[in-house]
């Protein structure tokens, strides 16, 4: 018999895929402050370590394998399925393939498995890349807008596959399971080492001075709460997430206050290049240097409220600041 969620919506009993990742832990944290009687058990497919030392929440390190979910779905018997774990890209990592297979067919498992074990609620972490930088880009995209990412990068091609796999499945199944999708913009955050922020604080990054594109950024701790909140209140459905507030790439690049190489954007390309693997840097995001892929947030706000944004996209890239 599967725990029932308590009587505000709150998950009582929350797996956490992908919990080395900073954003899981700071989601671990939030979901622990919210109900201190929570049950968290969290599993990723790399060595854990740094993560927070509370009662309320256990560890394991597995191969992403249909035995291993199986085992504890049965264990523990959830309420409530985060998957924040997908496998990122790394210029240096050589076999794609394997990538697509653990990103699609361990993400498609665990589906099956939370609708078997009679989960209430799933939500999986996408992203904006989903779009795809291009020039003809609208100003802010909705969530009906073609996922168009993987058109000119094939590295993108799981990401697009999972998110659409993944919103196939939510409708198909959304008389039995509720099921969100979540499309963040850029995060960043002291905590967060992914790509773009790493990019933003490196000194002596390429800067391209013929492109200018407006970016849109969300703090981790909102992030985080976010997702938090998406278990407990949003519905079935798709979700953009981002403020209200556009920046220009040369604008964030200001805020942080690091030294930037101010080339033309062949030259970006080229110093990418010749930079892997010293200078982890997918060549997928050299479009969204050049090209705007913003994001409209009306859908979000509409169910979650106004208010729900803690840091400004200035205040968050201030954050990243050296000290």
């Amino acid at each position: 018999m599967n725990m029932e969620k308590a009587k505000n919506g709150a998950p009582k009993s929350v797996l956490i895929i992908g919990i080395q990742g900073a954003l899981a832990k700071i989601t671990a944290e939030l979901l622990i402050k919210k109900n201190q009687n929570i049950k968290i058990h969290g599993v990723d497919s790399r060595l854990i370590e740094n993560v927070p030392n509370r009662s309320q929440i256990s560890y394991q390190q597995m191969k992403y394998t249909r035995t291993n979910f199986e085992k504890i779905f049965r264990e523990f018997q959830f309420d409530t399925v985060l998957h924040l774990g997908r496998l990122g890209h790394s210029p240096t990592l050589g076999n794609t393939n394997k990538r697509i297979d653990i990103n699609l067919v361990g993400t498609n498992t665990i589906l099956e498995l939370a609708q078997k074990f009679q989960c209430k609620k799933v939500v999986i972490l996408s992203t904006h890349h989903v779009y795809g930088a291009h020039a003809d880009n609208s100003m802010f995209l909705k969530e009906d807008a073609p996922l168009r990412g993987s058109f000119k990068y094939a590295e993108l091609r799981d990401v697009v596959e999972m998110d659409q796999m993944c919103t196939n499945w939510m409708w198909k199944n959304q008389n039995q399971i509720e099921t969100v999708v979540l499309r963040p913009c850029n995060i960043i955050g002291p905590q967060i080492k992914n790509s773009i922020t790493q990019y933003l604080k490196t000194t002596y990054s390429p800067l391209p001075i013929d492109y200018n594109p407006m970016f849109q950024f969300v703090h981790e701790f909102d992030m985080a709460n976010i997702i938090v909140e998406s278990a407990e209140k949003l519905k079935t459905g798709i979700y953009n997430v981002a403020g209200d507030d556009v920046i220009t790439l040369h604008e964030a690049a200001k805020i942080i206050g690091v030294k930037k190489i101010k080339v033309p954007i062949i030259i970006v390309e080229q110093l990418v290049k010749i930079m892997i693997p010293i200078w982890q840097f997918p060549h997928y995001l050299i479009d969204y240097l050049k090209y705007p892929a913003t994001l409209d947030n009306n859908e979000l706000k509409k169910n979650l409220g106004d208010n729900i944004f803690r840091f400004s996209a200035k205040e968050a890239l201030e954050l990243l600041k050296p000290h």
